[in-house]
């Protein structure tokens, strides 16, 4: 008997969507399980986060991809990130199923344990052919991605050119990495609030998440007072496991962040003002602020850690310039306004732009997110290059028209 394809098709859509809605019910019923797993690595705040922003994203699966409609593929690679292992896992492999036939995914190997533990428990749920490839990156190149016809890269913008130099011209290579995500106070700014936004986004999992703010821009009129509400904060705040709920800021997962971050509070130790303390055995890095002028030039650093780094500006010229310099440019992906909002045509130009709130407030997972920055994220295809913001299913439906379907 012969099965009209497009009806085959949909049947498959919806059949894939019942087991997304599956997850969804387990995620919902069996919490605690879930935050058990991701309180391995995260604190118990991110952890609790996570689950609720997977949960969001995949009530709105449907609605994204009926939106957009990409294109059936037969098969996707992807590079799965060293945290938001959850999330992640709803973004670049639940919803991605509903149009893609096969999906190969390589865990991090920092967090390959946990990773492992969740696609365990997931895929009892869901049953889709999402498949974990614990190989070699070469093999898993060789394997998985050489055949893809869509690649996801999540990771350092140095991995990721080292793997676009391999993609065919007619591969799809989407690649994910960090911004500098600035948080820029006007003179005009609620201080309080900015305050208190901050120490939200910077202390997000102990600072380990690729939206928090590498740099805190002040307008020299109040610079000194909003250190001293920082530091009036930051003074209130208790650390403790990651499993404790009333926890501020829990132990630093990650050993290369602890060694690149003592390297340089040893090297910058002029420009510390408060905190400053690592304690390698218990993991513990006390929050701590790093102090400078703009004209200072002072490094700046992926810290991936509870550091605030507060930079006063003399005025819009001064910080326009320096914003608008190519190391910003480059990593321009999101940044927070406080204040001065005649400065929002001039920022949205390259970045997810959000006015008196956070990036963490505006992200939703079945909308496009990201900056123009070349080394925030980008899309490859046909050996051309476009960095803007992105979602999955948005992009694939614009540059794969052709139905690849094994249907």
């Amino acid at each position: 008997m012969n099965i009209n394809p497009e009806l085959a098709e949909n049947t498959l859509f919806l059949e894939r969507h019942e087991s997304i809605l599956k997850c969804l019910n387990y995620l919902i019923e069996n919490r605690q399980e879930v935050m058990d797993i991701l309180t391995q690595f995260s604190s118990y705040r991110a952890a609790n986060a996570e689950i609720d922003s997977t949960i969001l994203t995949l009530q709105g699966a449907l609605q994204e991809v009926q939106t957009y409609q990409p294109s059936r593929q037969r098969s996707m690679a992807v590079f799965m990130p060293s945290n938001v292992i959850l999330y992640s896992y709803a973004l670049y492999l639940l919803i991605p199923s509903l149009y893609v036939e096969n999906i190969d995914f390589r865990p991090s190997s920092h967090v390959n344990e946990y990773v492992n533990m969740l696609h365990e428990k997931l895929q009892a749920v869901h049953g889709l052919p999402i498949y974990i490839r614990k190989v070699s990156q070469k093999v898993f190149m060789e394997n998985s991605v050489m055949p893809a016809d869509i690649v996801v890269f999540t990771g350092s913008y140095t991995n990721a050119e080292k793997i676009k130099k391999q993609i065919r011209k007619d591969q799809l290579y989407i690649f994910y990495g960090q911004g500098l995500n600035p948080f820029i106070i006007g003179p005009d700014a609620d201080l309080e609030l900015a305050v208190t936004d901050v120490i939200r986004m910077r202390l997000f999992n102990s600072g380990q998440d690729c939206l928090g703010p590498d740099i805190i821009l002040v307008h020299q009129d109040v610079s000194e007072h909003f250190k001293d509400l920082l530091i009036q904060q930051l003074d209130q705040l208790v650390f403790g496991a990651n499993d404790d709920p009333n926890a501020n800021y829990t132990p630093i997962f990650y050993k290369d962040t602890l060694y690149s971050v003592s390297e340089y509070f040893n090297t910058n130790d002029k420009f510390i003002i408060y905190g400053g303390g690592i304690d390698f055995r218990t993991k513990k890095m006390e929050p701590t602020v790093v102090y400078s002028e703009l004209d200072q030039n002072l490094e700046i650093i992926e810290y991936f850690s509870p550091v605030f780094n507060v930079v006063s500006y003399q005025n819009d010229e001064q910080l326009i310039k320096r914003i608008s310099s190519s190391y910003f440019s480059e990593r321009a992906m999101g940044c927070s306004l406080y204040g001065s909002e005649h400065l929002t045509d001039v920022l949205r130009k390259k970045h997810t732009l959000t006015i008196n709130q956070t990036l963490e407030d505006v992200d939703q997972g079945n909308k496009p997110f990201g900056g123009y920055g070349t080394m925030s994220n980008y899309i490859f295809y046909d050996f051309k290059l476009i960095s803007k913001p992105i979602l999955i299913s948005e992009i694939v439906a614009e540059y794969l028209s052709e139905k690849r379907s094994l249907v």
